[in-house]
């Protein structure tokens, strides 16, 4: 079967604040000092998955931008906008109708635009061993990261305890973020997987459950799907898409299936969910600090700094997050780099659009 390369590329990046705006969210960005992120997630697919057969789905505003960074690597019209978010169960599904409608069915594999793999040659490999699962058993797949620690911002699958001889476990459930202490007993148990947003499965199966578990999302995209390769396709996308029920994959079709696999990733996979996670792209120096741009330093320890054209001093100061944009300054406890988000929402409250 034909296989594709399904990139979610629509969200916004506020924990990443002020690097991460609208225009240019986080998954554009070049964090590892290589490549932008959504680049790097299309190379990395590129042993899986042929150059005319990736897509991208992303925000409609998103789009130039998106285009011109990505051009050599993904067709302009592989593209696909969103004219509002809607959660990634639209943005599948519009990508499956779309293969569908207009190319040939084969096999979807979806994956977010922002990860971090540090092991691209294992990564390959698990990929290629899902793709091939999904072909052999016509059921949805996903990727499960081993977990290295307790992690509580995760969510998480669970595998049965059974030998399949496959790469392939069936899954038992799904399971939200726990506390510290679940956390713990999930690693101890050894047959729960952090839940990476990877899925892989057949452009028609996919199609088949949003049929049966989301029939309000069904009807839209099979509105959209109708109205494909026609004079009118845009016009129904932008009067449709805004109308799909918000819901996201996990909790509408994955959590309720009986038909899901796992396997297991052990890539150096990172979600790089945060400022604070910048510390998994970028080697720290001999004290701990994850230094961009010019720097002094003097008595700093386990800071991350990030200077865009000004030079950043700094004395006497540790677990901090710094970073200076050309119009922001943020200044972070490196405990509170979730919290980032919470500027971006006041931001929004009071009207200062012009740093968002």
């Amino acid at each position: 079967m034909e296989r594709y390369g399904v990139i979610m590329a629509g969200g916004g990046g506020t924990r990443f604040w002020p690097l991460s705006r609208k225009e240019r969210p986080k998954q554009l960005l070049n964090l590892t000092g290589k490549e932008i992120m959504v680049n790097e997630t299309i190379d990395r697919l590129m042993p899986a998955v042929k150059n005319d057969n990736m897509f991208i789905v992303t925000n409609v505003t998103q789009v130039p931008l998106m285009a011109e960074e990505t051009k050599g690597r993904v067709l302009k019209n592989h593209i696909l906008a969103e004219p509002a978010a809607r959660n990634t169960a639209a943005c599948i599904g519009y990508a499956a109708m779309e293969i569908v409608k207009k190319y040939t069915d084969g096999i979807m594999c979806i994956v977010p635009s922002d990860a971090y793999i540090k092991d691209e040659e294992e990564f390959a490999r698990v990929i290629h061993c899902a793709m091939e699962a999904a072909e052999e058993t016509d059921m949805l797949v996903t990727i499960g990261i081993k977990p290295t620690f307790p992690a509580t911002g995760y969510g998480y699958i669970k595998a049965k305890k059974e030998e399949t001889g496959k790469s392939y476990t069936p899954v038992e459930e799904f399971v939200e973020k726990p506390d510290l202490e679940t956390a713990k007993a999930y690693l101890e148990d050894g047959n729960y997987k952090w839940n990476s947003g990877m899925f892989i499965w057949k452009a028609s199966t996919i199609l088949k459950k949003f049929k049966e578990l989301l029939p309000d999302v069904y009807s839209c995209l099979e509105e959209i799907g109708d109205a494909m390769g026609t004079e009118t396709e845009q016009a129904v996308i932008e009067r449709v898409y805004p109308e799909i029920p918000k819901i996201s994959i996990d909790y509408g079709i994955m959590e309720r299936s009986k038909d899901v696999l796992v396997i297991e990733g052990d890539f150096g996979w990172n979600d790089v969910g945060s400022l604070d996670m910048l510390t998994v792209v970028k080697d720290a120096d001999e004290k701990g600090n994850i230094l961009y741009g010019k720097q002094i330093n003097i008595d700093t320890k386990d800071c991350i700094s990030y200077g865009k054209d000004k030079l950043i001093a700094t004395v006497g100061v540790k677990d901090l997050i710094i970073v200076q944009t050309e119009d922001a300054v943020l200044v972070c406890d490196k405990s509170r780099a979730q919290d980032v988000k919470q500027i971006v929402d006041r931001l929004s409250e009071e009207g200062l659009e012009e740093y968002l």
